[in-house]
């Protein structure tokens, strides 16, 4: 059957397509499945089934489809005699495919229902790979979005991000910080939570890589590729440690990242909230690695630790830096860790000339019992050589 649908089925039809994002000619396949599934189902038996819909033309056919034959269907349900065909189309003929009626208002009350679930469920599908495709864009990436809300019980933020509705949960919002309605700031795209029903972007203030992409936009020398971010360590809302270097001698890593009067590293900092940043040039020795990453202390001497499972040192520092070097709560300490994969064991110069003198105190003693030992043995062997009582030497 070919119905002409009038101005108000496709006028519909390009406004639904206009509120999910959908261009019409997608909608209607959509709406031409779920069609033909309600067919389907008041027509079990019918092989053949055709759904057309063309906004362009304005034309919704529909029905089922069967074989003309010159003689008695063997199959009613699929084949039809051609003199019956003809009253349908004239230009039936034999061996061909005539188009039998089938009107939306002979379904039943059941194929009609399923037949709007199947529309409704293609279109979640739709919304939902669009909203992963949008959202795939964003992954790892440093993104602008504007605080909507604050939830009072909760303290979590509502942002809208490309006209979605995103959470940054109050566990991922830098501490301290206060977010009010209208506030624009800048998020790390963590993953996509729930791809499988309702994608959602997952969002944080306080991840590690947000330092690294905010640098990324605040200096060209990072976002061309001539410095290298080499590690990020963070306790947000309180200290980040970046170790940096440069592939061209002529460009100072440090110096590109903080700018020109601080404008760089300050532009970093006020977005996040005051957080310092400790910049650290790279080195490919471990040692001299693990003596910058715990600046601005000063740093004696590095001990690498061989044999431990998770790669381990001791450090040595002057007695009068070492709260520096530990830290508020061993802040600085962890951050160093974190940034150079080393467990860092620090202690001053006053310990390590103890522990010294406790390792050579220690070498002597087991000296000294070495020599008692040897003393005891050449005893016992003098002993065997002194003749018994009442015996005499041959």
């Amino acid at each position: 059957m070919i119905v002409k649908m009038n101005g108000e089925f496709f006028e519909a039809l390009k406004l639904m397509g206009q509120e999910n994002g959908m261009e019409p000619d997608a909608l209607a396949e959509i709406i031409k499945q779920g069609v033909a599934k309600a067919i389907k189902r008041d027509n079990p038996n019918c092989e053949n089934i055709r759904v057309e819909i063309n906004p362009e033309t304005g034309v919704f056919e529909m029905g089922v489809l069967k074989v003309v034959v010159d003689d008695e269907p063997l199959d009613e349900y699929n084949e039809i005699n051609i003199d019956e065909a003809r009253t349908i189309d004239p230009n039936a003929r034999v061996g061909g495919m005539c188009l039998i009626e089938v009107s939306p208002a002979t379904f039943g009350r059941v194929a009609v229902q399923n037949a709007k679930q199947q529309i409704k469920h293609e279109l979640k599908n739709h919304e939902r790979e669009r909203l992963i495709e949008q959202f795939n864009d964003k992954l790892y990436e440093c993104v602008t979005a504007k605080v909507e809300r604050i939830e009072a019980r909760t303290g979590n933020a509502v942002l809208s991000l490309d006209k979605s509705e995103v959470y940054l949960v109050r566990q991922e919002q830098i501490p301290g910080e206060i977010l009010r309605p209208g506030d624009m700031i800048k998020v790390y795209v963590v993953g996509i939570a729930n791809p499988e029903k309702k994608p959602a972007l997952k969002i944080s203030r306080t991840h590690k890589d947000l330092v690294k992409r905010l640098f990324e936009n605040e200096v060209p020398e990072i976002a061309e590729g001539v410095v290298e971010v080499m590690g990020i360590s963070r306790v947000a809302g309180s200290r980040s440690k970046l170790a940096v270097r440069s592939k061209d001698k002529n460009v100072d890593a440090i110096g590109a990242c903080i700018g020109p009067k601080k404008s760089r590293i300050s532009a970093v900092v006020n977005e996040l909230c005051g957080e310092k940043i400790d910049i650290i040039p790279y080195s490919e020795d471990p040692a001299e690695y693990i003596a910058r990453a715990l600046a601005p202390a000063q740093v004696i001497d590095v001990e690498l630790i061989e044999g431990s499972e998770v790669p381990a040192c001791r450090v040595i520092v002057p007695a009068n830096q070492l709260s520096l070097a530990i830290g508020n709560r061993g802040q600085n300490a962890r951050l160093a860790a974190g940034l150079t994969g080393y467990k860092i064991d620090i202690i001053s110069d006053a310990q390590a000339k103890e522990l010294e003198e406790a390792a050579e105190a220690e070498q002597e003693e087991k000296a000294l019992e070495g020599e008692n030992e040897v003393s005891e043995l050449e005893l016992a062997d003098a002993l065997e050589e002194v003749p018994a009582e009442g015996e005499s030497e041959v």
